[in-house]
């Protein structure tokens, strides 16, 4: 217990992890490149999570301040670890800055995602056209209390369209993954949209709607019934403009005919990637990648969140697209899987 556990990643997975194992005395190291702890929802402004409607900043903000405040946990910022070695029990590394070798009992990364840079979707438009945006710019709009608007005038928008799948299902691009969240995401923004701006017609163009679980009644039937947005089933050709609106182009596949729709907002519900950083994070670490690039996962049926090495363990969107209240689940499977691994004898360092 004397030894720390090496948590690398501060958001949602790696603050759960933290915190579960300094809430049974455990001491904790938690790295993070980034500049401040949160991970996404907070580096990149998340408004309203699904499924708690809490606001990120709140709800993912509230378990910052629970780890910040912990004494059990030494927050490394700004930091990378670039040296790894040994095993089980007696796991040794690097921090970047630092001369001196530190311990570790045991590992879990918890490195998260990288957003889909829908840049690689040219026909869509986004860098473009300024009102052709993505779901994580709403999100910072609805977060900063200023509002939808259109980027281009800051007018309100009158009509708004959601594109599913920017960067996810498509193989043409090397992306042959379903990222899991964005339908449930999208159909959340819809609402918060027409909620604030009840004026404005919202269409959401998909291939398939995937509010998987619990999530269809409450996201997609709802988003319908009480929010009156509109879904189109569609393939999308292209996005272009008249010069005043942005113009949708596809092919309604429900009744196999074209269509084309004018709207002010274009919004492209972009995908999860995996973390630019994963080579580099799999070199170091030793671990092995899946053929899509996320960390690869071991069988749960041995132990929950296991890698290919042992005694290091994974949670959260390092390993695939995940919501956010699974990755804070598989933050504390690891925790507890990482406390296992303390009580077993301590083997010779590779």
């Amino acid at each position: 217990m004397n030894t720390p556990v090496l948590v690398v990643g501060g958001g949602p997975a790696g603050l759960s992890a933290a915190h579960s194992l300094a809430s049974t005395g455990q001491k904790v190291l938690l790295v993070d490149k980034a500049d401040r702890l949160g991970g996404a929802p907070i580096l990149s402004g998340y408004a309203k999570l699904v499924p708690s409607g809490e606001w990120a900043k709140d709800a993912i903000g509230g378990m910052v301040q629970r780890i910040e405040s912990n004494p059990l946990v030494e927050i490394q910022t700004r930091t990378t670890i670039t040296e790894f070695s040994g095993a089980p029990g007696a796991f040794k590394y690097m921090l970047a800055g630092e001369e001196q070798t530190r311990e570790a009992g045991a590992t879990i990364l918890c490195t998260g995602f990288s957003h889909f840079d829908p840049v690689n979707k040219p026909e869509l438009g986004f860098g473009i056209f300024p009102d052709v945006v993505t779901t994580t710019q709403v999100e910072q709009m609805l977060s900063s209390g200023k509002g939808v608007k259109c980027l281009s005038d800051g007018r309100v928008p009158e009509r708004v369209a959601i594109l599913l799948c920017v960067g996810s299902r498509d193989r043409q691009i090397g992306r042959e993954w379903c990222s899991k969240i964005c339908c449930t995401v999208s159909a959340n923004l819809a609402m918060e949209i027409r909620e604030a701006l009840p004026q404005c017609s919202v269409y959401i163009y998909y291939m398939d709607i995937r509010t998987f679980g619990l999530y269809e009644d409450a996201y997609y039937w709802e988003s319908q019934e009480k929010y009156r947005v509109k879904y189109i089933k569609s393939r999308i050709a292209e996005v272009t403009s008249d010069g005043k609106r942005l113009i949708v182009k596809g092919e309604d596949t429900l009744v196999k005919r074209p269509i084309t729709i004018p709207f002010d907002l274009v919004v492209q519900a972009i995908g999860m990637d995996p973390n630019v950083d994963n080579a580099r994070i799999a070199s170091i670490f030793g671990v092995e990648l899946e053929r899509h690039g996320f960390l690869q996962r071991g069988a749960t049926y041995r132990a929950m969140g296991s890698t290919t090495r042992p005694g290091l363990l994974v949670a959260g969107a390092a390993s695939g697209p995940e919501t956010i209240d699974d990755s804070i689940a598989q933050g504390q499977a690891a925790a507890m899987a990482a406390l296992t691994s303390l009580k077993a004898p301590a083997t010779e360092a590779a």
